[in-house]
């Protein structure tokens, strides 16, 4: 670059700018720039470029996706199916339990001595294998074990993520507790009543560990996962009913445990098709962001989980004890509630590359910025979020009046 003096018959008052200065000199400035031709797409320069864009491919940004589609590999629907059906066949086999303990010092356990060891053994060890799976595919996913001990330093309520790592931690040791006399059988009574008492805290914990995974992805901005938010989480703890049950009409207890079993599994499998349904419903609110579940690999994975499900429930019905078709329903069950998971990852990737359902959704007042606005609007007559509009709420507020 060179500098020039300013010429003389311009006034100097400060504010002259030398368009000289700016020139490029030296080896930079042989530099050739490509005359790039102007693309058809683009929009001209008298127009608004988002109408221009809009005119031609609907009212979206740019026709790009809003949101980041999840990353996640297969590790993580996975851990939700594993997950569920850990929480679900815990759950069983506390419920198990606590009618075996019913009457004491026992009649129900003379009644069906089936349920009390075999049935119950089942669900102990199911829910301890289903955790110790989870907890391998979820540090397969974080990528190291350091990181999920990291997610137990804090306790937050508030997040369901954090939450999840408590439960699966507390609920890992305490199926692993409950399984030892099964394995080594326990000759002292304590032993036996510490086990017991494990395995009903494992069942507790079970329901939340079942349905938090929905929460989880429910609280995302994935529009098909949070315009689901109703429906999502309790279709998960029936479908992780719904895989336990399966499951164990592949290993089945025997005696009275199957017919146990044989309930469960109708009770579980309604349920999984019925909220599979309220699912659906809920998401086709805003068609755009149902439109997953009818196209694409989302769209086949979603029908083909529903068929899979539906085929074993009739299985299931048609079934007697001991029967192959009872096992074929099992096996039915199983792979439709794994088909399910992948279908709702799918499905949300899907939604989530889609601009249109984003844009649409929160259009419909059903996003989550959607809601705040409205919420805003709505002032007084709804509470404002902690953190969320806090200062405006008290530039509002009436000020007192000294004397």
């Amino acid at each position: 670059m060179r500098a020039r003096h300013l010429p003389d018959d311009r006034p100097h008052d400060g504010r002259n700018v030398d368009p000289e200065l700016g020139a490029l000199l030296g080896e930079g400035s042989h530099q050739r720039v490509k005359d790039l031709a102007p693309s058809p797409a683009a929009p001209r320069s008298d127009e608004v470029p988002s109408l221009a864009y809009e005119a031609d491919r609907g009212r979206s940004y740019y026709g790009l996706p809003l949101l980041k589609e999840p990353v996640w590999r297969w590790y993580v629907p996975a851990y939700f199916y594993v997950g569920g059906v850990a929480g679900a066949a815990a759950a069983l086999g506390a419920a198990a339990q606590l009618a075996g303990w019913r009457g004491s010092p026992g009649p129900v356990r003379q009644r069906h001595p089936g349920v009390e060891h075999r049935l119950i053994g089942r669900c102990r060890l199911i829910a301890t294998a289903g955790a110790g799976a989870s907890a391998v595919l979820l540090i397969a996913d974080l990528g190291r074990p350091a990181r999920f001990l990291d997610m137990l330093r804090v306790f937050r309520p508030t997040s369901p993520m954090n939450m999840g790592t408590w439960f699966l931690s507390a609920f890992g040791a305490c199926c692993a507790a409950s399984t030892l006399p099964h394995l080594w059988p326990a000759r002292r009574p304590w032993q036996r009543t510490v086990s017991d008492a494990a395995a009903f805290g494992a069942g507790v914990m079970g329901l939340p560990l079942c349905t938090y995974t929905g929460v989880l992805i429910a609280n995302t901005a994935v529009p098909i996962w949070h315009g689901t938010r109703n429906a999502l989480p309790v279709l998960f703890g029936a479908s992780g009913a719904a895989g336990a049950a399966s499951l164990l009409e592949l290993w089945p207890p025997g005696g009275t445990g199957d017919d146990v079993v044989h309930r469960f599994s109708l009770l579980g499998k309604t349920l999984e098709l019925a909220l599979g349904e309220v699912f659906a419903y809920e998401a086709r609110r805003v068609p755009r962001v149902a439109r997953p579940l009818r196209r694409g690999a989302s769209g086949a994975l979603w029908r083909t989980a529903q068929v899979l499900s539906a085929a074993g429930l009739a299985a299931t019905a048609l079934s007697r004890r001991g029967s192959p078709l009872r096992r074929t329903a099992g096996l039915l069950g199983t792979l439709g509630a794994l088909t399910l998971r992948f279908a709702i990852l799918q499905a949300g990737r899907a939604s989530a590359r889609d601009p249109l359902a984003t844009s649409e959704q929160q259009r419909a007042g059903r996003g989550g910025a959607a809601e705040l606005t409205e919420r805003d609007r709505a002032g007084a007559s709804h509470p404002a979020l902690r953190g969320v509009g806090a200062g405006r709420e008290t530039e509002a507020a009436p000020r007192e009046e000294h004397p």
